[in-house]
């Protein structure tokens, strides 16, 4: 089973490699930040998988904690963004 586990991050990992095309390419910021979303939840999977083909559980905590800053960096993305409008109805 823990062969599975490998290869199953290993195929993660590939796709991450190809989320890298998507980065670079853009084209606007929210596009690059939902790929570095994918970044941190497919990192997490990894790390879930290699805890379990390892027989590692401190990688399940490291994953948790990824799992905790990806939160909070979406969440920082979105108030640097977010433009709230004026009470005319306009964007600032």
């Amino acid at each position: 089973m823990p062969e599975l586990y490998l290869g199953v991050a290993t195929f993660l990992l590939l796709n991450i490699m190809v989320g890298l095309i998507r980065i670079l390419r853009g084209p606007t910021p929210p596009d690059r930040m939902l790929t570095a979303q994918l970044f941190g939840t497919t990192g997490v999977a990894i790390l879930l998988l290699l805890a379990s083909a390892l027989s590692l559980p401190a990688l399940t905590d490291v994953a948790l904690v990824l799992a905790l800053l990806g939160a909070v960096a979406t969440v920082a993305f979105v108030l640097r963004a977010w433009h709230k409008p004026d009470l005319d109805g306009e964007e600032e």
